[in-house]
């Protein structure tokens, strides 16, 4: 390897011989220097006098260049350690470099962090030492900002046809937004939340969300678990700086007629149907028989049945006797004479009591359990 040995253009000192640089590389102006006139003007760190770091005082957010970030800090001295990293940097010519930090916590808004650093210059080890004060301000981010504020851009609306929403509905639903909504946050959606959720109405929850997208999302996702519909109402309520519309919709997720534990009579002949599901499509089991029952509607939708009550409403009876592979003797629940009824294939020959409900006269055996 070609070696070079020249003067100091500062002082005159004979220059140690040093490697040349890589081919196609520049050779650094320093290299030009003694050691003595390289130290100094050398400056092993770069480090500002003071760092602001401004944070949220409610969700404790940091403000970076021109947006608010979740650092995940466990306390404010976390957050003035990654600061003062960030704004510190040492010399390229050093290598081998170790450091470190200890804060000082000053009062609630200061923090002292007291540097150290080492590494290897010209085969010269270097030691430094220096203390970078950090102010803590406190400020509130925009999506506090808004939450305080009780912002929202939609509005989903837990609905039924023709009925109210079951409190197990209800609930879900509610879960169903606040876990998607979760979700969001926790991938780092700063804009997603939930402003408020309103359960007073009896003809189900009403949710405000922050974006029109989010309310999008959360009622497609209740539709899905439970079937039934979305329709969306856009309403005009401001222009933003560019003189674009903007919407606030209301999503209505409307449940379906009938929900799983109803007890329905499609009229076909064939006697009532204990509701397993209504997503879609309307599913269970024949009360007569015990066989699986499934139909949809001509069109969209679910079929047309008559509602006859809910396995809720089922009484326990005393059995008289099994008749034979078809039909079951047992008292009813009201009159208390006894009635030959339909023996589904879901009842125990040896059962005592079974669960039954009445459609006028008739009474029909539900199955414990599905």
């Amino acid at each position: 390897m070609t070696e070079s040995r020249g003067f100091c253009p500062e002082c005159g000192e004979t220059v140690a011989e040093r490697a040349e640089p890589r081919p196609g590389a520049p050779r650094a102006d320093s290299d030009a220097l003694c050691d003595s006139c390289y130290f100094d003007e050398f400056d092993f760190i770069d480090a500002p006098e003071r760092v602001q770091v401004t944070v949220c005082g409610r969700c404790g957010a940091v403000h970076r260049g021109n947006r608010w970030v979740d650092v995940g800090a466990v306390d404010y001295t976390d957050i003035a350690i990654d600061a003062v990293s960030e704004s510190l940097s040492v010399h390229i010519d050093a290598a081998n470099v170790e450091w470190g930090v200890e804060p000082e916590q000053v009062d609630e808004t200061t923090i002292r962090m007291h540097c150290t650093f080492s590494g290897v210059v010209r085969e010269t080890l270097l030691e430094e030492e220096l203390i970078v004060p950090v102010r803590i301000a406190k400020e509130v981010c925009d999506r506090c900002g808004r939450i305080a504020g009780g912002y929202y851009a939609s509005i989903v609306q837990v609905r039924a046809e023709d009925r109210e929403p079951t409190d197990e509905e209800a609930a879900e639903a509610i879960e169903i937004a606040e876990s998607y909504v979760a979700g969001k946050e926790a991938d780092g959606d700063r804009e997603a939340f939930i402003t408020e959720i309103d359960t007073d109405d009896d003809a189900g929850p009403t949710i405000k969300l922050s974006t029109n997208k989010l309310g999008q999302a959360v009622a497609n996702r209740i539709t899905d678990r439970f079937g039934g519909t979305v329709d969306d109402h856009p309403t005009l309520v401001t222009e933003d700086s560019d003189g674009n519309e903007v919407y606030r919709v209301t999503f209505v997720a409307r449940l379906p007629k009938y929900t799983a534990g109803d007890v329905v009579d499609p009229e076909d002949g064939d006697g009532p149907v204990l509701v397993r599901s209504a997503h879609n499509n309307l599913t269970g089991r024949r009360l007569t028989t015990g066989d699986p029952y499934e139909a949809s509607g001509d069109g969209d939708g679910l079929p047309t049945v008559e509602p006859i009550g809910h396995r809720r409403d089922a009484v326990e009876t005393t059995v008289v006797t099994v008749e034979d592979e078809h039909s079951i003797q047992l008292l009813d629940p009201e009159s208390y004479e006894a009635k030959t009824v339909a023996r589904p294939d879901f009842v125990d020959r040896d059962a005592e009591t079974v669960p039954v409900v009445k459609d006028g006269g008739d009474v029909y055996i539900i199955p414990e359990s599905e």
